[in-house]
């Protein structure tokens, strides 16, 4: 028998365009900074992140999927873009992203997107803290003027030279100070009546204003015709179908983890995995074919979104329109803001990322969790994003295999001469060291009933090792489940 449930009538244009408008262009302001500091983050033109934030406006911004979700590029990625740059050359990151995108149209019509959901929290934490923790660290080398070195351990064994530059050169102490000032403006903003202004924009156009004046390392941003390139696919080989494949996932997990978390902010359509995945996958091919940066849905412009008043998707196609319109006609305002003012931005971002409020959390209420967790980040500062995440997924997998083999063995003793062996629950070969541990401590010439009828599921390593130990003895009665799984 079915059911009709009234929907509510959908809001009028009249009473949503200008909210949409207002919404829009604080997400704009929001999102030129992160643009562009993703992209000097990772190690790539500036306009290429102008591009992936104008193609996550216009053209995912018109697809179904979310309605208050934002995209473009974002700091997660900033780490695996430098790493990609670095093995494959800019000329392959159109390739690559091109290739990630086809790749989640894929995932999304095949209807993968709802599996992501499934992952492990501890997993997803650890793999933004590692993030986080990178980027962090690679961020903190713009404050004193210098380029941040290739890989993490470059960037760890490089901290004392760094502080000493910062502390004693002009372009390092000036660097730091303007890093800090956008810090604490962007910080006690969000406490003033004027809040609904963006704190990072406002800490933006302050430190800046007041670094006009010192000599310090700054934006260049050029025409968008420049950097657009097109695909070349003789750069295709198994590295880079490598690097498409942790593209495709990592930005799919990011934009769906997110959008768990917005579709909690607002009272509007729930988001639809499956298709924002086909979108997030269409926004990436475009990128590709254009040679942009990778995109995902971001939290903190798709907050600001929601928190803006947007009532429709139209906000966030407009920020796109703003983002293309600025850098159109006034690319040249960007040159006077430091690379240290967008390092600082990217600092906190970061932070965000790793937020070890979460972290220690997890570790008060559940260490196996938090054991994850640590495991995943660590991993992934020591070798690769893929290889952290992988193996995070990995212990994971086990915790929770181990988590569902509850065996209990019960050894009771009857006169002299024999003694009964209840088990009950999982018996898998996790937990075969205890329960062989259990039977060969028995003493020989001793009756034995094994009474195995309270098992649930009874693997073969299981199975085949008490057949074993049974085999070997002499007076063991064995009692088998009627059924295991």
């Amino acid at each position: 028998m079915s059911t009709y449930t009234e929907q509510p009538a959908p809001p009028r244009r009249a009473t949503t365009f200008w909210p949409d408008v207002g919404a829009s262009l604080v997400v704009f302001l929001v999102a030129l900074p992160l643009c562009v500091g993703v992209a000097v983050a990772s190690g790539v033109p500036a306009e290429l992140g102008i591009v992936t934030g104008v193609v996550g406006g216009l053209v995912v911004g018109l697809l179904p999927g979310s309605t208050m979700q934002v995209s473009g590029p974002a700091a997660g990625l900033t780490v695996l873009v430098a790493d990609t740059v670095a093995a494959h050359g800019l000329a392959a990151l159109g390739l690559i992203v091109l290739g990630a995108g086809l790749l989640q149209v894929a995932m999304g019509v095949l209807r993968l997107g709802r599996w992501f959901r499934a992952i492990s929290p501890a997993v997803v934490q650890g793999m933004l803290a590692g993030i986080g923790l990178v980027l962090v660290l690679g961020q903190l080398y713009p404050f004193a003027g210098q380029d941040q070195p290739a890989t993490t351990g470059e960037k760890i064994a490089g901290l004392p030279g760094l502080l000493l530059t910062a502390v004693t050169t002009p372009v390092g102490l000036s660097g730091v100070a303007i890093g800090v000032l956008t810090l604490v403006v962007t910080g006690l903003w969000k406490r003033t009546p004027l809040r609904a202004v963006p704190g990072m924009l406002v800490g933006a156009v302050v430190a800046s204003a007041v670094a006009l004046l010192l000599p310090l390392p700054r934006i260049s941003v050029g025409s968008l015709g420049d950097v657009v390139s097109a695909v070349d696919l003789s750069l295709f080989d198994a590295g880079v179908l490598g690097a498409m494949l942790t593209f495709a996932l990592v930005a799919s997990a990011e934009s769906l983890f997110s959008a768990a978390a917005v579709d909690r902010m607002h009272d509007g359509p729930r988001t639809r995995y499956d298709t924002e995945l086909v979108a997030q996958g269409v926004g990436n091919t475009v990128c590709g074919l254009l040679g942009a940066l990778p995109m995902t849905a971001v939290i903190v412009r798709s907050s600001a979104n929601v928190d803006a008043g947007a009532r429709t998707r139209l906000s966030r196609v407009l920020h796109g329109a703003w983002l293309l319109l600025f850098v159109v006609l006034l690319p040249g305002v960007l040159a006077y803001v430091p690379l240290a003012v967008l390092a600082a931005l990217l600092v906190q971002a970061g932070w965000k990322l790793l937020s070890p409020g979460r972290v220690l959390a997890l570790a008060r209420t559940d260490r196996a969790e938090a054991a994850v967790l640590v495991l995943t980040a660590g991993l992934i500062v020591l070798t690769d994003l893929l290889t952290g995440t992988l193996a995070g997924l990995l212990a994971a997998v086990v915790k929770t295999a181990w988590d569902v083999s509850r065996l209990s063995v019960t050894v009771t003793r009857h006169g002299e001469d024999h003694h009964h062996v209840a088990v009950r629950g999982n018996a898998t070969f996790l937990r075969l060291p205890e329960l062989l541990e259990t039977l060969e401590a028995l003493p020989d010439g001793r009756r034995v009933r094994v009474d195995l009828s309270g098992v649930r599921h009874l693997d073969q390593a299981c199975g085949q090792a008490i057949d074993q130990w049974a085999a070997q003895r002499q007076g063991v009665e064995l009692i088998h489940p009627a059924a295991v799984d």
